[in-house]
């Protein structure tokens, strides 16, 4: 198995009276860590996705539930948000029963979280998984290996299943995609086109890494802009993709408005376009590392809870800076570049305004620097 960074988390989350909520897409390893956390303890699981748990769960009462957890420590509800009113029912598990340790792992946000926000406030702890990162292969087997594989994850991605069962890759992707990118979200309330969707997310892997234009992409679909940005919305919220904006401080040339989204896993992203051709014989390689370097960022801010705000910046001009990330006004700029030897320099139309504390480019020979 391979050990998860947020692991000790888990283990420091028990018994604290406290519900623990863990979100991600599916097949990233929610039950595998909720599997590990709980090893050699009691508990009662219960299974969201199942209709005779929907039910059970339904309407069930505080005291009801606490006659079912029976003497177990332990109530494990896997994909909560299948189930209506789960918020209100963690809620009052905590407040009547604290000595049962409530664990709820959900698929997705858009249900789970939403619901969860006020009622829950102050008696959870929440976490989100993530596909595997490049610092947790490189812990899982070594620096050398998970570096010299970086190639192929460009093309495959960090998928657990993926990542375990070499020379299957593209089957599994293909599994993964029909499971649970057009199935489970198509089955979420507002979602009425399917082939509406599957466009959309196809135009989105096709611009990762390019600004894209909400108006633009409701023409191009036959749709209006507030349901492009629904879509957009709930993909987010199912942990497909994820968004940057713009940074801006009013300056009168700058980008004030502009969005770039890119995709939590390149293996997904390349089955939504069915290309899985090799790194050296594709032309999109720089936009696939792109992809790969900001959402390995993004991860590391989740893991160790940094709490950094993340942004592109781009003016008039079509000067551009691929990422920055901010903390107590510090600004950190990145320039990601797969070829080590092409020459950046940042503009200083940037740098001259924004005094950033650091300006990085990220390339193929040194990009472990960032990453761990």
């Amino acid at each position: 198995m391979i050990h998860r960074i947020q692991q000790k988390e888990m283990d420091d989350f028990l018994f604290k009276g406290k519900a623990i909520l863990i979100f991600g897409a599916r097949q990233v390893g929610k039950t595998s860590l909720i599997k590990s956390t709980i090893k050699g303890k009691t508990f009662l699981w219960l299974n969201g996705d199942e209709p005779d748990t929907q039910t059970l769960l339904e309407n069930i009462t505080s005291d009801r539930l606490k006659a079912l957890v029976g003497d177990h420590k332990i109530l494990v509800i896997d994909e909560a948000q299948m189930i209506h009113n789960i918020g209100l029912l963690i809620k009052r598990m905590v407040d009547n029963y604290p000595e049962i340790q409530v664990i709820a792992s959900g698929s997705s946000a858009f249900e789970l979280a939403d619901k969860t926000k006020e009622s829950m406030m102050g008696r959870k702890f929440e976490t989100q998984l993530f596909p595997l990162s490049y610092a947790e292969m490189v812990n899982h087997t070594n620096f050398v290996e998970a570096t010299r594989l970086v190639p192929h994850r460009l093309v495959y991605g960090y998928y657990p299943e993926v990542i375990m069962n070499p020379g299957k890759e593209e089957r599994i992707l293909n599994d993964l995609s029909d499971g649970f990118l057009y199935k489970d979200i198509l089955n979420l309330d507002g979602i009425k086109k399917s082939s509406t969707l599957q466009k959309l997310v196809q135009m989105l892997a096709y611009r990762i890494g390019s600004e894209i234009s909400y108006s633009s992409l409701s023409n191009d679909l036959g749709i209006n802009r507030l349901t492009v940005e629904k879509y957009i919305d709930i993909l987010e919220k199912n942990f497909i993709v994820f968004s940057l904006n713009a940074f801006s401080k009013n300056q009168d040339n700058e980008i004030k408005k502009g969005k770039k989204v890119y995709f939590w896993d390149n293996g997904l992203r390349n089955r939504i376009i069915k290309n899985f051709n090799p790194t050296e014989l594709r032309d999109d390689v720089g936009a696939l590392w792109e992809n790969f370097i900001i959402s390995e960022m993004k991860k590391k801010i989740a893991h160790n809870r940094s709490y950094k705000e993340t942004f592109f910046w781009r003016n008039t001009q079509q000067a551009e800076i691929d990422y920055i990330e901010i903390k107590n006004e510090q600004i950190d700029a990145f320039e990601i570049k797969y070829n080590s030897n092409q020459k950046v320099k940042f503009t200083k139309s940037f740098t001259d305004k924004y005094h950033p504390k650091s300006t990085n480019v990220i390339h193929k020979e040194n990009f472990w620097d960032f990453l761990l």
